[in-house]
């Protein structure tokens, strides 16, 4: 088989982690040939290292650090693009994107974060493959606030919200339902974790723990069936353990985090699947959640550094949902590929629509409200750099 997924990894510390996802592909007769590996680091890691690494494992990738990164932006003609993707910060899988933009042959992508490992009794590549290729009944789960806790299930005894769920959507009530999902409309395939629950600074202090930990964990028992958010409630999208399809990149930019003036940090995968999310219900597609879990294995780290990452933009998030959900893009369901440039039936248009809501908007309202402006201004070079890139990419033959 053609490789067609591409495996992005932001890391600078523990790369090796690598080598357990490629070994549980094999272990469960995953086609490896298939993978392509993209390690989006820093000039100072072990490049030369990481790239071995790969060659050991003889598996199929790329080491891209800072230097690296800009001799690609020259090479395909984005040089004045280079921006959109923040330095030093976790929205730097943001050049991933970019990398399966501009190599048509991937058509699935997957986010890897480098503290996490594949559960090994489980096909982690295969389930979440399956995922997106998931049609039939699946349960739907909505609540009177709009907001999904991806938790849901034990939230009545470990009480944990995860990381980026508005504090005014806290005391939901939920509801559970049936969703019939037609083949092809599940774009994106969200994996938990156990171990290491993914919070917020404030909820893990809350937890008593300074270590950027959270005292309580979660276990497998704390997750049940499969599920997707209903039609019009949103829910948390971590990057730690994501698949998707390459036609949801227009409207999945990595928000531009950590190097901005506001120092608005942390915020780059959630607000990713808030746009992620509105898109889906208006192009009428899903994202998976559930399986396959990983486990979380976060290195311990001052909270307050986390929380300090976090306040900049902790009222925004409040807000930014509620802005999303009333923007209501003009895109007829003629059943177009979506693409960066297509005007119709596209992730792209709604994303634009969106940007251009933040973009032309008045936050002045909320602390940091011009960092909206600011993320709007981002969307629409993200689209125009798709473009770019876009028509230096060689055309495929029939």
């Amino acid at each position: 088989m053609s490789q067609d997924i591409c495996v992005i990894v932001p890391t600078i510390r523990e790369y090796e982690c690598v080598r357990s996802y490629v070994r549980n592909a094999r272990e469960h007769g995953f086609d490896v040939s298939r993978l392509h590996v993209v390690l989006v680091t820093e000039d100072f890691c072990e490049t030369e290292e990481m790239a071995a690494m790969l060659d050991e494992e003889g598996v199929s990738g790329e080491v891209f650090d800072g230097t690296r990164r800009e001799e690609w932006y020259e090479d395909h003609g984005v040089a004045e693009f280079a921006h959109v993707v923040p330095a030093a910060s976790h929205a730097e899988t943001s050049f991933g994107l970019l990398y399966m933009w501009a190599n048509p042959e991937f058509e699935y992508g997957f986010f890897l974060d480098d503290d996490t490992l594949p559960h090994e009794d489980v096909d982690f590549f295969g389930t979440h493959m399956q995922n997106l290729a998931f049609e039939g009944e699946i349960e739907a789960v909505s609540s009177d606030e709009n907001w999904v806790n991806v938790l849901y299930r034990n939230a009545a005894e470990h009480g944990l919200y995860p990381r980026g769920y508005p504090y005014s959507a806290m005391g939901e009530t939920v509801e559970t339902g049936t969703a019939e999902v037609e083949s092809g409309a599940v774009v994106a395939s969200q994996g938990l974790w156990t171990n290491v629950p993914d919070l917020d600074a404030v909820r893990i202090l809350m937890d008593g723990d300074l270590q950027g930990q959270a005292r309580t964990r979660t276990t497998r028992e704390d997750f049940g069936e499969d599920f997707v958010a209903a039609r019009g409630n949103y829910l948390t999208v971590c990057s730690m353990n994501l698949a998707f399809r390459r036609e949801v990149i227009p409207a999945f930019y990595q928000l531009p985090m950590d190097d901005n003036r506001w120092d608005v940090g942390r915020f780059d995968d959630i607000w990713s699947g808030v746009f992620l999310k509105r898109a889906c219900d208006v192009l009428g597609k899903r994202i998976y959640n559930g399986a396959p879990l990983c486990e979380h294995n976060k290195a311990p780290r001052s909270t307050f550094d986390d929380l300090n990452n976090e306040v900049p933009g902790l009222e925004l998030n409040e807000h930014l949902w509620r802005i999303v959900d009333g923007v209501e893009p003009a895109v007829p369901r003629d059943g177009r590929t979506a693409g960066p440039s297509d005007g119709a039936d596209s992730y792209a248009a709604v994303f634009e629509a969106m940007a251009r809501e933040l973009r032309d908007g008045d936050w002045s309202d909320y602390n940091n409200g011009a960092f909206l402006n600011y993320v709007g201004e981002y969307m629409i070079e993200w689209l125009a750099c798709l473009d770019a890139l876009e028509r230096t990419v060689p055309a495929t033959a029939d």
